[in-house]
């Protein structure tokens, strides 16, 4: 079976759980901005968790098939159709040979993900079919799809006839919320109390200069009380940054392996999904909390998660 990409969308790359065990030689872990609805997409459809996936940007794609098959879109609405009728997002809808899936500008949030039963099968890179366009590799030829592509897709478990309709209430997964936790890093003390404050109360805005490597936002400059000598040190996906300018930046999936700015803190793994949604000119709050709450938070959704998957694997 096979998709043809009749229109691309904004940026539509193939993308999975990430490239890992490579960042001791600097390769980037990449992989899918929201892995929490990158996952659930591929429950919907019967696929394991870290099937490769569709990510569509700001703007969807539409997608030929030449076999029945299963979908599933999840994460931004953007006004999914299946021959111009609107389908259900975070549910399973059956696509018949020939018809055309189409999703256009997101309505809200930032980022669809759009998984097949069988999962899309380009070949893996370093082991991960995650795309890095920036260094033109994984995915579909190491860039973001165009128009005329066509993309494989592997074995689905179950045929369509035997796959029963699936869907869950996006609302208890609790996307829509516009503060992000943060654990203090080892430069949280420097900042002025002014700056403390001013991340707990003022808002931060996304600016348009943001993208998968990491998120510049703007607000009230952030201040450090006293010059910190600063090497460069190992960071992760949600680390936020001081750059001299004052205004924070976040490191997301592409970014870089290593840092040299202050590191303010961590973004808790359990709001990156929020991060992930937010489009340019959205804004958010920062609240500073122990690394304890933040594995608390982190291990009760992954309960929540796990107790999904379990359901929607049950059979009909």
């Amino acid at each position: 079976m096979s998709i043809r990409v009749a229109r691309a969308g904004a940026l539509t790359t193939v993308q999975d759980r990430g490239r890992r065990g490579w960042q001791h030689d600097g390769v980037p872990v990449s992989g899918a901005m929201d892995d929490v609805a990158m996952r659930t997409a591929n429950w919907l459809v019967g696929n394991d968790a870290g099937a490769a996936v569709l990510e569509a940007t700001i703007a969807g794609p539409s997608l030929e098939v030449d076999e029945d098959t299963t979908f599933a879109i999840t994460g931004a609405d953007m006004d999914a159709r299946l021959h111009g009728l609107r389908i259900r997002p975070w549910h399973t809808v059956r696509v018949r040979a020939g018809e055309t899936l189409t999703l256009d500008g997101a309505r809200r949030g930032c980022r669809a993900y759009i998984a097949v039963a069988g999962g899309i099968a380009v070949a893996p890179t370093l082991g991960s079919r995650s795309t890095y366009a920036r260094a033109g590799f994984g995915g579909y030829h190491g860039r973001p799809l165009e128009r005329g592509d066509v993309l494989a897709v592997g074995k689905a478990r179950s045929s369509i006839r035997d796959m029963r309709p699936r869907g869950i209430d996006v609302r208890r997964l609790d996307l829509n919320r516009h503060t992000v936790r943060l654990v203090p890093g080892p430069h949280w003390r420097a900042l002025t109390g002014e700056s403390r404050l001013a991340l707990a109360e003022g808002r931060y805005t996304l600016t348009s200069g943001s993208d998968r490597m990491g998120f510049r936002f703007a607000g009230e400059p952030l201040r450090l009380a006293c010059d910190v000598d600063v090497l460069s040190a190992g960071v992760t996906t949600g680390t936020m940054q001081l750059p001299p300018d004052g205004q924070p930046i976040v490191l997301m999936t592409d970014r870089q392996t290593t840092g040299g700015y202050p590191r303010i803190g961590e973004i808790a793994t359990v709001d990156l999904p929020i991060l992930a949604q937010l489009r340019p000119g959205d804004s958010i709050r920062v609240e500073a909390i122990p690394h304890q709450e933040a594995e608390r938070l982190y291990l009760a959704r992954e309960c929540e998660l796990d107790c999904l998957r379990r359901l929607l694997a049950m059979p009909g």
